[in-house]
């Protein structure tokens, strides 16, 4: 299709409603990415499960998710864009359903797995139609509402989760996607439609003939599929030293291996390839694709190690500890319209070295944090990191459409997503792991002074165990006394063990944010006063 045309082109409905048509069912989508962390203990007594079983109800649908969102771009070439992200709707609104009637853990899974399938294809469906929809000049704005969706999503997903468990039923977190489906597929079936572009494609591909690479989809579920596993999996299972984890991190890495050998050939042969790496050649989208990853490391891995630290060393419900991350939320929808705004008059790379800048800093701020600290001291601590991510998501974006040909729109999209997806594994899995081997490090170092030849710990006992026998009520023997006196240092001991693992980890990322600002000046400079994304 010649170049003119696919600048020329625009759609029929105002740009704004089909943003917001496509961004509905984006939420709902990235909303149930963590809706049903907090309810994990409530299906497995309403199926007759374990907890750990119960937990392959989040794996099977990230697996499912990783899989699909490299290839929706594929998928989009031979089916068309809007038909792909009307089908991903339904599979995913039918399947919630499936998931809240499901009688067994078995078939909650399974359902699971089809609602990840149908879920991975509607956020880079929905970034490649705002880029589509919106010119270069308004693209930021577009990706601010989208960023709203992606971002807060993930924020409130444990808070409302823990609200619907505690005063309903676990199935209706599942339910409630339904009605938001089908008013999204009402919608989408009036506002949205393909470009010139994606027609032409489609068509083109329809006159050759349905020729799908079944062997690079396969390699693309097993490498991506096994990742997936391995990260959720690997410290539960301590990673290498599992057998199933070995596996599947052998197969991870041939599959992946083999596969780049295999669309690399795919392109030779001028074939459509399911992961086109030569996006990879334009070193701004190659940053970009980085710095989006470092962002879901760093969004999904504070928002599982706040809540983690304050159930777990402040005595908080699950509930309350949605809570305390919920105003990071808030401050990220007031601040996104406003990034929106501005990266279509500011250099985008000055506001991603600013959003990495605040996030660095709030996290060497939160390194100060402990277990006296009030709920509003980490309400605010939450809300000045969340307005570093703020800055990033929206000029990530933006520039990683520069110099990109727009009918490559729904590849740069799937893989983006795909960037922050697996970097949001990532974060969670590296915090889990890391939080674990630093809590014994530090237990093993502090163990060294308590011991009975210290002079100090013996006063110590002695003073508590003096307390627990005269001034505490306990009816015990001095013996008795001193063993539970024992008993309590020991557990002072470990919660200031892992306390000091907590700020080793939050040390760890403020530092590796703070890496990622000299890179930030090796993309691409904006020209022309509008948004990269140059065509």
């Amino acid at each position: 299709m010649p170049q003119e045309s696919a600048e020329i082109w625009k759609p029929k409905h105002n740009p704004w409603a089909v943003a917001l048509t496509v961004t509905l069912a984006t939420f709902m989508e990235v909303l149930d990415t963590s809706i049903a962390n907090v309810a994990i203990p409530h299906i497995a007594g309403g199926l007759g499960a374990s907890q750990d079983e119960a937990t392959w109800v989040l794996t099977s649908y990230l697996v499912s998710n990783a899989v699909i969102l490299p290839a929706s771009a594929y998928l989009v070439a031979f089916v068309g864009r809007k038909r792909f992200y009307m089908i991903c709707v339904t599979l995913f609104g039918l399947s919630s359903m499936l998931c809240g009637l499901a009688p067994s853990l078995p078939l909650l899974i399974f359902f699971r797995v089809l609602q990840g399938a149908g879920g991975g294809g509607l956020q880079p469906c929905e970034q490649a139609i705002l880029a589509d929809t919106f010119p270069p000049r308004q693209r930021g704005q577009a990706f601010a509402v989208y960023g709203m969706a992606v971002v807060l999503a993930p924020a409130i997903g444990p808070t409302l989760g823990g609200w619907i468990t505690d005063n309903y039923d676990w199935r209706w977190i599942f339910f409630i996607n339904i009605p938001v489906a089908i008013l999204s597929l009402a919608l989408s079936s009036r506002m949205v439609e393909d470009p010139p572009h994606i027609q032409e494609e489609v068509a083109r591909n329809r006159r050759i003939g349905l020729n799908l690479d079944y062997f690079g989809f396969g390699l693309l579920a097993l490498g991506f599929g096994s990742l997936e596993l391995v990260l959720d999996k690997g410290q539960e299972d301590d990673w290498f030293g599992s057998h199933l984890i070995s596996t599947f991190f052998v197969l991870c890495v041939t599959a992946l291996v083999v596969l780049i050998v295999w669309e690399i050939a795919q392109i030779r042969r001028r074939h459509r390839p399911i992961l086109d790496l030569t996006m990879f050649r334009n070193r701004t989208f190659g940053i970009s694709f980085l710095l989006m990853f470092v962002l879901g490391f760093a969004l999904f891995g504070t928002t599982v190690l706040i809540p983690l630290f304050v159930q777990q060393m402040m005595g908080y419900t699950a509930e309350q500890a949605g809570l305390v991350i919920s105003p990071g939320g808030v401050a990220i929808l007031f601040l996104m319209p406003l990034v929106g705004f501005l990266v279509a008059r500011v250099d985008p790379r000055y506001l991603i070295a600013f959003g990495f800048a605040i996030l660095s800093a709030a996290l060497a701020a939160l390194h100060t944090i402990d277990t006296q600290a009030s709920y509003s001291y980490v309400a605010w601590m939450r809300i000045f990191q969340s307005s570093g991510l703020a800055f990033l998501f929206v000029p990530i974006n933006t520039l990683s459409y520069t110099d990109v040909p727009r009918e490559k729109n729904n590849d740069v999209s799937g893989l983006m997503n795909l960037a922050r997806n697996i970097g949001g594994s990532c974060g969670t899995s590296f915090f889990v792991t890391l939080l674990a081997r630093r809590s014994q490090f530090h237990q093993e170092r502090l163990a060294v002074f308590f011991n009975g030849a210290s002079t100090e710990v013996r006063q110590r006992v002695n003073a508590l165990a003096n307390y627990l026998q005269h001034a505490g009520g306990l009816t015990a023997s001095a013996a008795q006394a001193r063993a539970l006196a024992r008993g309590d240092l020991y557990r002072q001991l470990i919660r200031q063990s892992t306390q000091l693992a907590y700020l080793d980890v939050i040390a760890i990322l403020a530092v590796g944010t703070a890496c990622m600002i000299p890179l930030i000046f090796l993309m691409k400079k904006r020209t022309g006063g509008s948004p990269a994304a140059v065509h």
